[in-house]
């Protein structure tokens, strides 16, 4: 089952030419509004999300037979970490064209999979829906490759990070999706500040333009092409380089796979309604308390946060759906 590759490193990016590396740059009005926009792409993603549940339900589009069974987590987590090592084992060797192969055919494969199902969810036909799927992420593919820019990167990676929530959505109950959001919390904390190997990946998906990230300017005429030809990782030193947010499409799937799987997965008395507002609403209260040190100008694990608030708030839903805080 393709699936994108979470980056889950958000960094910001620009700070006053004067400050020092004792200072903290000011918030300014670029910042606030960057970061709305941000936080409506986690509306849009989840939005997206509960509405390609159904289509990719009656596709078949389960990636696991179980979906009650925790041990599908673990080896989601497992897979991720190999895929992770291996795109920097390439990146080091230098082989960063092949870096870009495997990312564009993962995310065409991606776009493929979200436009066929539906289509037929809407009464076309499966040869012609898969065949609009094979042409759209062909499209998109082309796209990415030739003009890699912040809204080109941003429409593509919202698409893949709604597809992929939904897929796993549907595919883990309430259980395993539990265990993956608190495993990938505390992996993402330890690769953004002990190991930093999650920061190495996102210079590589920037310098080459992936669509794995989300890129919010700060400023008009802001360009993607010519900011990631001359990035680096961010420090007191460059951040005046820097005019906008960068978020991986890692911290936009993950809580939402939560939103998609209250709802095809409800505790028993409940519809799964309140438990999934819950995890929506928490989710963006994580994403408030994780700009908080965002604009501050470091780079931050976001699913500590962000996955933190969804598990919460869907805790919230399910007290209030039930009286109780029993979901399994």
């Amino acid at each position: 089952m393709p699936e994108p590759v979470p980056t889950d490193a958000p960094e910001t990016a620009t700070a006053p030419a004067t400050a020092t590396q004792d200072e903290v740059p000011p918030v300014t009005g670029a910042d606030l509004v960057a970061a709305g926009v941000l936080m409506l792409t986690f509306v849009v993603t989840q939005v997206l999300a509960v509405l390609f549940a159904q289509p990719f339900l009656d596709a078949n589009l389960q990636a696991f037979e179980d979906p009650e069974n925790a041990g599908n987590s673990l080896w989601y987590i497992l897979l991720l970490l190999g895929f992770t090592f291996l795109i920097l084992y390439i990146a080091k060797k230098g082989k960063k064209w092949l870096i870009q192969a495997i990312i564009l055919t993962a995310v065409g494969s991606t776009v493929a999979y979200v436009v066929g199902p539906v289509l037929m969810h809407f009464g076309m036909a499966s040869l012609p829906a898969w065949g609009l799927g094979i042409v759209g992420a062909a499209t998109a593919t082309l796209w990415l490759y030739k003009k890699p820019e912040w809204y080109v990167v941003d429409l593509v990676g919202i698409l893949v990070a709604a597809g992929a929530a939904a897929i796993f959505g549907i595919s883990l109950g309430l259980v395993p999706v539990l265990v993956l959001l608190v495993g990938l919390a505390v992996y993402d904390a330890i690769a953004v500040y002990k190991t930093k190997h999650m920061l190495s990946l996102a210079d590589s998906v920037i310098e080459l333009r992936l669509p794995v990230l989300l890129v919010v300017p700060k400023h008009r005429g802001y360009s993607f092409l010519r900011d990631a030809a001359k990035f680096k990782e961010a420090g007191p030193e460059n951040k005046e380089e820097r005019e906008a947010f960068f978020m991986g499409l890692g911290d936009l799937v993950m809580p939402t796979i939560l939103v998609v799987s209250a709802l095809v997965f409800p505790p028993t008395g409940s519809d799964g309604r309140l438990e999934a507002l819950g995890a929506a609403v928490g989710t963006l209260l994580g994403y408030s308390v994780l700009m908080t040190f965002v604009m501050k100008g470091n780079p931050q694990a976001g699913l500590p946060l962000l996955n933190g608030g969804a598990i919460l708030g869907f805790l919230a839903g399910v007290y209030a759906a039930t009286g109780g805080l029993v979901f399994w």
